[in-house]
């Protein structure tokens, strides 16, 4: 429709979402076109709201673990992570060395699968839909490792509260090595194509550029900040599990356009290989888990991880019961939405797909609460949401 009210100026608002085929999650964008570019976007998130944050509340510390781990499945594992370091740090429990060097190993593991996802995502975003074939059909190898490590291809489910489930078998430690020569050939290959194809290129370079003040002013976290030349890595800034024996080198690029998030994701994957080889090499001997109390003590703690996208921070609060008494989770797409936004205006209508999937977006992880408010703006309590509920579902 015209803002001004008449087709004059041709400028319009085209709203993209909540359903739409572009989108693969419900999200719903407004952008406000002059001709075929963009002058203004704005969002509005919230349509996946499943209420996990609450549903802790009313579940004991550890059938919240297995909760929490849904938020996301691509991301399933990190989530679980955040939410054990914060739980054993209340504790006081103190996680044997091998279990935190396997959950690094299974961390990078879903690194490695979480960016062959996203490129391929990313690239049929792109209309280059032989290369999100290949990059899928790979994928299933990392799949492959992780179902061979823990039973599991999507929610691995690895983590428990004081070390984790499964061990790594000399067994195990030669197919991830296999498949980890595999894969490396492989992103060779696709860091050379993001890089040279010409078409694809015309897609990506000098399109979405965020500059490194604009990303320290609009605090964006993960690859979208490295691509823009910030370290913003918690595995490197605040290492937790066993990040500080396997140090990380963060992969930086200037350019901060698409093609510079292309190129920090495609070479984070060689440094996912170097650090699982070298905790295959070096892994620790002892047990896997420790005892954990069925209570635990009253206190207030965060834990931040570095998640394939980004920090994802965790805040959880214990009354010194059997249950929490709040989990709050950051995840790293709301930090970077409000770059999408900026970044937009001034492109064609036409890049919009492909700089919402420059952040690798999760609506599923970030949608998880809404506040519902009257006319004034106090928030209604539960009590009244569910009488509200009733009224609305009998016409009244």
């Amino acid at each position: 429709m015209s803002t001004d009210g008449n087709l004059s100026g041709k400028r319009f608002i085209v709203p993209i979402g909540p359903q739409h085929p572009a989108l693969k999650e419900p999200g719903h964008f407004s952008f406000t076109v002059d001709g075929e570019i963009v002058t203004d976007a704005s969002v509005r998130l919230g349509y996946a709201h499943r209420g996990i944050e609450k549903a802790t509340e009313s579940r004991n510390w550890t059938q919240s673990l297995y909760l929490l781990e849904r938020i996301c499945g691509i991301c399933s594992h990190v989530h679980a992570l955040a939410y054990c370091l914060g739980v054993e740090k209340l504790a006081g429990v103190e996680v044997p060395p091998r279990a935190q060097a396997i959950r690094v190993l299974v961390a990078e593991l879903e690194r490695i699968h979480s960016h062959f996802l996203w490129l391929g995502v990313a690239a049929h975003e792109a209309g280059f839909d032989t290369l999100f074939m290949y990059t899928w059909r790979d994928r299933e190898t990392v799949m492959d490792i992780l179902e061979a490590l823990t039973g599991n291809r999507v929610n691995y489910s690895a983590n428990v509260l004081g070390g984790v489930k499964f061990d790594v078998t000399p067994e195990i430690g030669d197919t991830i090595r296999r498949g980890l020569e595999f894969l490396e050939g492989r992103t060779h290959h696709y860091l050379e194509v993001v890089t040279t194809d010409q078409v694809f290129l015309q897609r990506t370079r000098g399109v979405g550029v965020m500059s490194l003040e604009q990303a320290e002013t609009l605090g964006v976290v993960g690859p979208t900040a490295r691509a823009s030349g910030m370290i913003r890595d918690i595995r490197v800034e605040a290492p937790y599990a066993a990040y500080a024996d396997y140090p990380v080198q963060p992969v930086l690029a200037e350019a901060g356009d698409l093609e510079a998030r292309f190129i920090v994701r495609i070479k984070e994957l060689f440094e996912s290989y170097r650090i699982i080889r070298q905790i295959l090499d070096t892994l620790p001997v002892g047990e896997l888990q420790t005892r954990m109390p069925r209570r635990v003590k009253a206190g207030e703690t965060v834990s931040r991880v570095e998640a394939p996208r980004g920090e994802l921070f965790y805040f959880i609060k214990s009354n010194g019961t059997d249950n929490p008494e709040r989990v709050k989770v950051r995840t790293p797409t709301l930090c970077n939405m409000a770059s999408v936004l900026v970044t937009a205006v001034g492109h064609q209508l036409a890049d919009m797909p492909m700089i919402l999937a420059g952040i690798d977006p999760c609506f599923s992880c970030n949608d998880r609460t809404v506040i519902v408010a009257d006319a004034d703006g106090a928030a209604y309590t539960w009590e009244q949401i569910r009488h509200h509920g009733i009224a609305f579902y009998q016409g009244k």
